[in-house]
């Protein structure tokens, strides 16, 4: 016996997928969510085999769900945008089904997660496309919460070990993503990598001090101190206007 779970903001797909699954009494639906919050919840109760999941969801999308999630099952994508899937299938997502499909095609994607040869969803390849209206903000975990961190509101992301650091005036928050998927994921007019160490909010940066040797320091409104290699001062005072 399999377990699953429905995630989806419409109750009519939600229905087609349950209706679909009345020919696989081997696979059983442990709960329906209709928006990323509570489907991240029930993953977490539940562990499910397998999720079918919609993308565009209120409150958080597919994407960033699958972000939160620490040891994620495997995932059948259910949207009516293809332009996601891509993404999805890097990620090693089992399959995509583009709205409206047919049971024939439901019962391919059925088949693959039967076959027991695909891997679970790979969270370190899910990077959240850039028309998923989701580069003005960054969704953590904090204390078992969500968390929304509107992008303005982060003064800098640091590189922690396999993780990174992001701070806020409210605090610092650990995402397990890297350095290389911030600078892609934010927009290169508001952050720039000024460090191997250090992607920073350019619009908090007061000035630039020099510090040692060809070495220099920006400075931050709060009064913040990071430093700044070589190519990362000339982004920098390009970026400034400098």
């Amino acid at each position: 016996m399999s377990t699953c779970i429905i995630i989806d903001d419409e109750p009519l797909a939600r229905s087609i997928v349950i209706e679909y699954l009345m020919s696989y009494p081997e696979i059983k639906i442990l709960a329906e969510c209709s928006d990323g919050f509570e489907g991240m919840k029930a993953i977490q109760q539940h562990q499910p085999d397998l999720v079918f999941l919609d993308v565009q969801m209120p409150k958080i999308n597919g994407f960033e769900l699958l972000e939160l999630i620490d040891n994620p099952p495997c995932i059948i994508f259910t949207t009516a945008f293809d332009e996601y899937a891509l993404k999805a299938f890097e990620a090693n997502a089992i399959d995509y089904l583009l709205k409206p499909f047919n049971k024939d095609r439901f019962d391919k994607a059925i088949q693959k997660f039967s076959s027991n040869s695909i891997p679970k969803i790979n969270t370190e390849q899910l990077q959240i496309p850039s028309n998923a209206n989701t580069q003005n903000r960054v969704v953590v975990k904090s204390d078992g919460k969500i968390k929304i961190i509107p992008t303005q509101e982060i003064q800098y992301i640091e590189a922690n070990g396999d993780n990174v650091k992001i701070m806020t005036s409210d605090g610092s928050y650990s995402k397990n993503k890297t350095m290389s998927y911030f600078e892609q994921q934010l927009s290169t007019n508001d952050f720039v990598r000024i460090h191997r160490s250090y992607l920073v909010n350019v619009s908090l940066v007061t000035r630039i001090d020099a510090y040692d040797k060809e070495s220099h320091l920006a400075v931050l409104s709060s009064g913040i101190q990071l430093p700044v290699s070589k190519s990362g001062y000339q982004k920098l005072k390009e970026l400034l206007g400098m």
